[in-house]
């Protein structure tokens, strides 16, 4: 079983080789990079190449480990017996199932994808330390234990904005998704966009480099990014000699809201462009 990437995912030579060799060792791929650089689309990509089944699990902040696991809903069950519900007598009808159960339960092998991680505190990941490594979990109210049928492909996603636990780091095959170079960018352009004039993206990513190369952005433009600006360049028909000849006394790129999202780093561009124009 092999990830060989797929016609919709530029996947470079090493971050395939980290994928398989995740697999091979049955560990979780801890994949960490800036925003936008397609840590969730590989695990969607991966299911796809390898024809499995995808089950995501979005992390948010309030997000705790027990949710992937199950929930029991002690609350609803205390208003049945008030009720006289007869479904009181089965506890089983106040579990609720998270993604880990449902991948452990699954007969076939699935992905699971269990995304920005570091978005959880800090003991998130530090509880999942057993169900990673035995790839089972036990269930207090109905007193059994929840092992894998087939040992899932986990693939974990980090935007880098938190360290992880060390014992959870020993426990995954590591990989970091370094930001495209022009060569690959245009591959993913390729894909996205098929024919489009290549003149056209070479002007564009000059202007999206040179923007990422400006000391002191709070946020710089990701590869999603550049997707969104290039998709409004083609739908409002910009002249590919706007992009060519732009006046340089002009503070930012046109329709720069795709590229930049605060208004320090707009600020930032016309300070520099203001700064430009005293030298000339």
């Amino acid at each position: 079983m092999q990830f060989q990437g797929t016609d919709a995912y530029v996947a470079t030579d090493d971050l395939k080789m980290a994928v398989n060799a995740a697999i091979a060792l049955q560990k979780p791929l801890l994949i960490k990079g800036e925003p936008g650089t397609g840590k969730t689309m590989l695990a969607e990509q991966v299911a796809t190449s390898l024809g499995l089944r995808l089950i995501q699990w979005h992390v948010k902040s309030t997000t705790k480990a027990q949710q992937g696991l199950y929930e029991y809903d002690a609350v609803s069950r205390l208003r049945d017996s008030q009720l006289g519900d007869d479904r009181v007598h089965d506890i089983r009808n106040y579990i609720k199932k998270g993604k880990l159960w449902e991948a452990f339960e699954a007969d076939e092998r699935v992905v699971l994808l269990i995304d920005e991680i570091d978005k959880a505190d800090i003991e998130f990941p530090n509880d999942l330390l057993t169900e990673i490594d035995k790839m089972e979990f036990y269930v207090y109210e109905t007193q059994e234990v929840i092992k894998a049928k087939q040992r899932p492909i986990v693939i974990i996603t980090s935007n880098n904005e938190k360290d992880l636990p060390d014992a959870f780091l020993r426990r995954c095959f590591f990989h970091y998704i370094t930001f495209p170079d022009a060569d690959t960018m245009k591959r993913i352009v390729e894909v996205h966009y098929p024919g489009i004039k290549g003149s056209l993206v070479t002007e564009a990513m000059e202007i999206f480099f040179d923007v990422r190369k400006v000391p002191g952005l709070k946020k710089r433009p990701s590869t999603s990014e550049l997707i969104d600006w290039l998709k409004l360049l083609l739908a409002d028909d910009i002249p590919e000699d706007i992009l060519r000849n732009r006046d340089t006394r002009k503070a930012i790129p046109p329709l720069y809201g795709a590229l930049l999202k605060n208004e320090a780093d707009v600020h930032l561009l016309e300070r520099l462009a203001f700064m430009s124009r005293r030298e000339g």
